[in-house]
């Protein structure tokens, strides 16, 4: 009966017991949903080309396919040894990222953030949030107390402060802002003193000013920028772009002029909005309620995230939900405001949902590790 009793208990204690069936139900609608809408917002323009206008749909579901597998081999092994390996995961990554700025990258429209390869795209700049969020959760769970001092906010803020260079001048503000939001999410958990974190939001501004003033930040940012203040400040650029998506949402109402009956979608008015603009499908398609359904479920994913971090046996499994927690919530919080009208046009893709092969995979290994930790926070 002992024997027994040890099988039954060894049972118990098998990582896969502990799976968290609302953080992949979160992430199965959300992909779902995102295949929808990815064939809504581009079926209409490709049969008029004279393409295939399953062509995006099956190429999105063809990196959700290649995301799970990553997910399930990402929860399989122990996430602590990633604190091990942390270094050459972050260093590899930067080394990705100066390597994207020479002729090996490719330039569009003015960026050079992708390595293309038959035809696909690699953007450094998406794996790198996860290798800065590995690398500042080993990082602080190392420090061993309760409170961060200064001049250990200031170590942690120069591990993502690199990156977050490499990644602006690319120039990819939206992936910047990302990083920045995941750094302050773990200084936050960690116990950095507020008056460091508006010391740093100060300085943060500062060095926008500065980049203003040195002209680094390019015409078309700044014309988004004013374009938020004023839709007549760019009429036929960012201007149209917030103006046709703010109309796309409206005309939704409350319940929706119904799945591929959007005249915004099908008339192409709103510009990428198969990956940028994905929300103004969900509000134009389905209405105020279609868009809160995928509100609800991003509050579950982030909140589940935020949980798992609570409920961590150890601070590097906890750095590390709550990294994974904050990349998601700013990253919704941002594309869909931009979408609305209260933010300025990024260019962040909408998690789960946005068309986009490198940002699907590396979200399926975040939600990968969230399990993961989930599912050892008993061993």
């Amino acid at each position: 009966m002992e024997m027994l009793y040890g099988r039954e208990f060894a049972a118990e204690r098998r990582p896969i017991r502990h799976l968290d069936p609302v953080l992949l139900l979160s992430v199965v609608l959300l992909s779902t949903i995102g295949l929808f809408m990815v064939y809504s917002a581009t079926h209409q323009s490709l049969r008029t080309l004279g393409l295939d206008p399953g062509t995006y749909l099956k190429k999105q579901a063809t990196w959700t396919f290649l995301g799970v597998i990553l997910l399930l081999v990402t929860a399989s092994f122990d996430y602590r040894f990633l604190k091990v390996y942390a270094g050459f995961i972050y260093a590899g990554m930067l080394a990705m990222l100066v390597l994207v700025r020479t002729p090996f990258g490719t330039a569009v429209k003015g960026s050079q953030r992708w390595f293309e390869f038959l035809g696909f795209q690699f953007t450094p700049s998406e794996w790198m949030k996860i290798a800065v969020i590995i690398m500042l959760a080993a990082f602080v769970s190392e420090l061993r107390r309760s409170d961060l001092s200064l001049e250990e906010t200031l170590r942690v803020t120069g591990l993502a402060a690199l990156p977050m260079f490499l990644v602006f001048v690319q120039p990819d503000v939206g992936t910047t802002i990302v990083i920045g939001a995941i750094l302050v999410g773990i200084l936050v958990v960690a116990g950095s003193k507020p008056r460091h974190l508006i010391a740093l939001a100060l300085f943060g501004l500062l060095l926008v000013f500065i980049a203003f003033q040195l002209n680094v930040i390019k015409d078309y940012q700044i014309t988004r920028l004013t374009a938020f203040m004023d839709n007549n400040a760019d009429p036929s650029g960012a201007g149209y772009n917030k103006t046709q998506a703010e109309i796309a949402i409206g005309s939704g109402g409350l319940f929706g002029l119904g799945y591929q009956k959007g005249t915004q979608t099908n008339l192409d008015f709103v510009p990428e909005q198969h990956t940028d603009f994905i929300f103004t499908v969900v509000g134009e398609e389905f209405g105020f309620f279609g868009a809160l359904v995928v509100l609800v479920l991003f509050a579950l994913l982030i909140w589940r995230a935020f949980r798992i971090s609570l409920l961590s046996k150890d601070p590097f499994g906890t750095y590390l939900a709550a990294g994974i927690a904050s990349m998601f919530a700013i990253q919704a919080f941002v594309n869909i405001g931009m979408t609305v009208g209260i933010m300025p046009i990024t260019g962040i893709p909408l998690p789960f949902v946005s068309y986009g092969g490198t940002s699907t995979l590396a979200n399926f290994v975040a939600v990968g590790l969230l399990l993961n930790v989930h599912m050892r926070r008993f061993k």
